[in-house]
């Protein structure tokens, strides 16, 4: 056992590397970067004759269309970094990095890592409401599913989570915007919380936020809870079916017993497998069409404007941090087969 976990520790090293280096690669071709930006904003400042005078003099620093001086041009690659080659500025973001330092914004003027910390309470709503629904009642509605595998609450249950499934969450989202937010008013249309909530007491406060957590929840939970409950019922009915089953019955067991002494250990295999990184993933989910619609600042929104913005820092040091974290969840991830089935041998 620790000489796989070393092994899969050796090899997150490489995998990190690729992963940085592909992404770095890729952001050097793309055009409109930083520089590319500012020099454009400069430019037509210059050239659209905002503050600046025709008849300034030749000592002046107006230009007018000539552009700008290569002078400028290189104290603006220098603002942002790139005055320095591709490789060097690939190993100094790796040195930051191992230092566990993600760089500074260009636009927001903030560390990575603050910017994270800010964006992170918004994601951890969606992803933990989301997560703990969906194993909370998706798990039981899986178990009566097989147990009742052919009836007409098993047919009517895969008719509505199938439906709920196919159902983009976005599409819900908006409907569920225009039903309950705009017609009827029940919930709020935007934020996490009400503009006076720090002036209101604890149990308002909390009453306040389920009130306008509930509907971006309800959008995003159905993916998950319609795989979840799906999964379930077929790692049952697949136990159900062997031998051990049949051989528990003829000993006289309950029926009870069976299901809940013998089945649902085996049954949870690749359930509980999974739970790690779904527990993980629940504190760094960012949804962008989600927080977009419901008007919520959190890390899906984040990673698509610094995107668009070419934000190069919190581009690469969001890449890294997530990466890293989804290497070492899916490391834990396996060892739990171990933890769940004791017959799992790695090597």
């Amino acid at each position: 056992m620790l000489s796989y976990i070393l092994k899969r520790i050796l090899l997150m090293v490489p995998t990190l590397l690729g992963v940085l280096l592909l992404t770095f690669v890729v952001i050097q071709f793309v055009p409109g970067g930083p520089v590319e930006q500012l020099v454009s904003q400069l430019q037509g400042r210059s050239s659209g004759g905002e503050g600046a005078s025709p008849s300034a003099g030749a000592g002046g620093d107006y230009r007018g269309r000539q552009g700008l001086s290569p002078k400028q041009l290189e104290e603006i690659k220098a603002l942002y970094g790139f005055d320095k080659p591709a490789h060097e500025r690939f190993a100094q973001m790796l040195w930051s990095f191992a230092r566990f330092d993600l760089g500074q914004s260009f636009y927001q003027r903030k560390a990575v890592s603050d910017l994270v910390r800010e964006k992170l309470p918004v994601s951890i709503s969606l992803g933990l409401w989301t997560f703990f629904i969906s194993y909370l009642v998706a798990v039981p509605l899986g178990v009566a599913k097989a147990v009742r595998a052919g009836s007409r609450f098993d047919l009517v249950t895969t008719l509505l989570i199938l439906v709920g499934y196919a159902i983009p969450g976005f599409v819900l989202g908006v409907a569920l915007l225009v039903i309950f937010g705009g017609q009827l008013q029940w919930f709020p249309l935007r934020g996490l919380t009400s503009a006076n909530w720090e002036q209101l007491s604890w149990g308002a406060r909390i009453v306040d936020y389920l009130w306008h957590i509930a509907l971006p929840v309800t959008a995003m939970v159905l993916g998950s809870f319609a795989v979840t409950a799906m999964l379930t019922k077929n790692a049952f009915l697949e136990e159900i079916r062997k031998q051990y089953v049949l051989t528990a019955r003829a000993k006289g067991l309950s029926e009870r017993q069976v299901l809940w002494k013998h089945v649902f250990r085996n049954a949870l295999i690749p359930i509980v497998t999974g739970f790690p990184a779904a527990f993980i993933g629940a504190f760094f989910a960012g949804s962008l069409l989600i927080e977009t619609l419901f008007s919520l600042d959190g890390l899906g929104l984040l990673s698509y404007e610094s995107v668009i913005r070419r934000d190069y820092p919190v581009v690469l040091g969001t890449l890294y941090l997530f990466t890293l974290i989804g290497l070492v969840t899916k490391l834990v991830s396996d060892l739990c087969y171990v933890w769940v089935d004791p017959r799992v041998k790695f090597d």
